[in-house]
């Protein structure tokens, strides 16, 4: 019988090297996909909320860092023609993107990421990378509960809502352009059925860098 290799990992106890990835939570607004956000993050200690950088001003209980990177609008566009934003997007006369070098960094090092981010934002993260990206999309049960929503969270003036109550549609019609949809009924249902598909998406082998070596090291003790 063959020596057994010295470099072969232990499979009792090797961790399984593993590229991150990233989770796009996209829906209406109102439709809940922030409040799912912040469940799962809480909920599991292996992803993080990916902070984007806005032009709007910081609303009461933000905080610079933590819910958004806020910046003047030059300092948008400079990091918009830098290349130095994976996505980016205009909401509302505002602009939000995406830093690109914390995302790329955290995907090496094996960490999930987790966008709060609208379809377009969507489309270029998939262009960009396609291999990585997992996107969810939430819808609302109807649309008397989705204005309901924004009426009751007190977040925007009535013109607001309604300027946001008549673009839902077409945010909606993005829906087929998605991985996975979750209709959010329910916010506990709706939150297993995200931590589910978060859980599937790790276990894909082509997320699983290091099980060759993993297997070998299985083998090796056969």
């Amino acid at each position: 019988m063959p020596p057994k290799s010295a470099a072969s990992p232990n499979p009792r106890t090797a961790a399984i090297e593993r590229r991150g990835l990233l989770l796009v939570l996209s829906s209406p607004s109102g439709a809940g996909k922030t409040t799912l956000a912040h469940k799962l993050v809480a909920s599991d200690r292996n992803i993080a909320m990916s902070v984007s950088v806005t032009t709007r001003h910081m609303r009461a209980g933000e905080q610079d860092g933590r819910d958004y990177h806020f910046i003047s609008d030059p300092e948008f566009a400079r990091r918009r023609d830098a290349g130095d934003l994976l996505e980016w997007a205009a909401v509302f006369d505002h602009h939000y993107g995406t830093p690109r070098k914390p995302v790329t960094d955290a995907m090496v090092a094996g960490r999930d990421l987790l966008f709060d981010i609208d379809w377009q934002g969507a489309q270029q993260l998939n262009e960009q990378l396609p291999h990585d990206i997992v996107r969810v999309f939430i819808l609302p049960p109807d649309g008397k509960t989705l204005e309901g929503r924004l009426t009751t969270r007190a977040l925007d003036t009535p013109e607001v809502v309604a300027k946001r109550m008549q673009k839902a549609s077409s945010e909606i019609s993005h829906w087929p352009e998605y991985d996975y949809v979750i209709v959010n009924r329910d916010v506990e249902e709706s939150h297993a059925n995200l931590s589910a598909i978060l859980t599937a998406e790790r276990l894909k082998r082509r997320r699983q860098l290091g099980l060759t070596n993993f297997v070998r090291g299985i083998l090796d003790t056969l």
